[in-house]
């Protein structure tokens, strides 16, 4: 049996993982002005193979916080909508990962993911901040999303299949 005090140290890395990657992508210029590319949810794709689903929810909490901090959106309405798409993205891709290899990816995981956090977002956009009028920008940040989960999917696939790290963390997690 592995002690929960390992899980919580994993966590606790990838969520710094997690804002490391934030920070980075801050100092890229955004094609939309509040999308972010997802750079953060790398750690969350290596989560799904080695942390059981409560360890997952606190790793999204972490990144969404974390976040939250770093580029000043903790108290408003983008820090919600942030915060409804990770969860469900995560509900998404935790349930999906589950599917045997053979029908979906680690790849597909991703976009699946990316694709309903962006939904969410989306459709909260419309209902509560700026109407029909968010559906103008829905193809380039639905498709902006499903590419850039698709790049991040296929890098922490090869990452994974190559990790000496990960291959040590699988056995006696």
């Amino acid at each position: 049996m592995v002690k929960s005090t390992d899980k919580l140290k994993l966590t606790s890395f990838l969520g710094g993982l997690c804002l490391f990657l934030s920070a980075i992508e801050y100092l890229f210029p955004r094609p939309v002005p509040f999308m972010r590319l997802g750079l953060a949810n790398l750690p969350v794709l290596f989560a799904l193979k080695l942390l059981p689903f409560p360890y997952v929810l606190l790793l999204i909490l972490l990144k969404i916080t974390g976040q939250g901090l770093i580029s000043g959106t903790l108290a408003s309405y983008v820090f919600l909508f942030s915060a409804a798409g990770s969860f469900t993205s995560a509900v998404v891709m935790y349930s999906v990962y589950r599917i045997p290899a053979k029908f979906i990816s680690l790849i597909g995981v991703s976009v699946l993911g990316a694709l309903t956090g962006n939904i969410i977002q989306l459709i909260l956009s419309v209902k509560f901040i700026f109407g029909d009028s968010a559906w103008v920008i829905a193809s380039l940040f639905l498709t902006i999303g499903t590419v850039s989960s698709f790049l991040i999917g296929l890098f922490a696939v090869r990452f994974m299949k190559r990790s000496q790290w990960i291959s040590s963390l699988e056995g006696p997690l």
